[in-house]
């Protein structure tokens, strides 16, 4: 049997993190979409540069000592239960590795993370046509949210609303 282990990221792990987002991003039929660089994830992971700390964090997911998986994640907050979540980016496995308990470690590791962080739920987001993982998801008691569905701003709209008055 393998040995599947799971730590949070060291900054020594960043290029592995990089590689794990493009080979989610290729999985996921967009593979010219991350515009994540070595740079932006130090800054946003480990607080370097830019005058402010983290805003997001990460699990390194390993077989036998060598990284196959990730977990990229932040904290929320819930006004209607009036206690913080956990937020799930990105988590990914390699194909290679898929099937070993390496997905199902990094998803327990972030429970017990939002555990003792008093969070009273964890959300991500899954793509309509990932069965895989939709089935892989309810096996943990994770259930798909009816009647809600993801919106997004990007760029020049973010821009353009900014720079608006009342």
């Amino acid at each position: 049997m393998p040995t599947v282990t799971v730590r949070p990221a060291a900054e020594s792990d960043i290029p592995f993190i990089l590689a794990m987002i493009k080979e989610l991003a290729a999985y996921e039929k967009e593979p010219d979409a991350v515009h994540s660089t070595v740079d932006s994830l130090r800054q946003n992971l480990f607080g370097r540069g830019f005058g402010r700390g983290p805003v997001a964090e990460a699990l390194v997911g390993e077989i036998d000592g060598a990284p196959q998986g990730v977990a990229v994640f932040f904290m929320n907050f819930s006004t209607w239960s009036g206690a913080p979540g956990l937020y799930l980016e990105d988590l990914y496995v390699r194909v290679d590795a898929r099937r070993s308990g390496l997905g199902r470690a990094l998803l327990s590791e972030l429970a017990k993370i939002a555990s003792s962080r008093g969070c009273k739920r964890m959300e991500w987001a899954v793509l309509d046509w990932n069965t895989p993982a939709q089935e892989f998801y309810k096996t943990l008691g994770a259930f798909e949210m009816s009647g809600w569905h993801v919106w997004r701003m990007v760029g020049d709209s973010i821009t353009a609303l900014a720079s608006q008055r009342k």
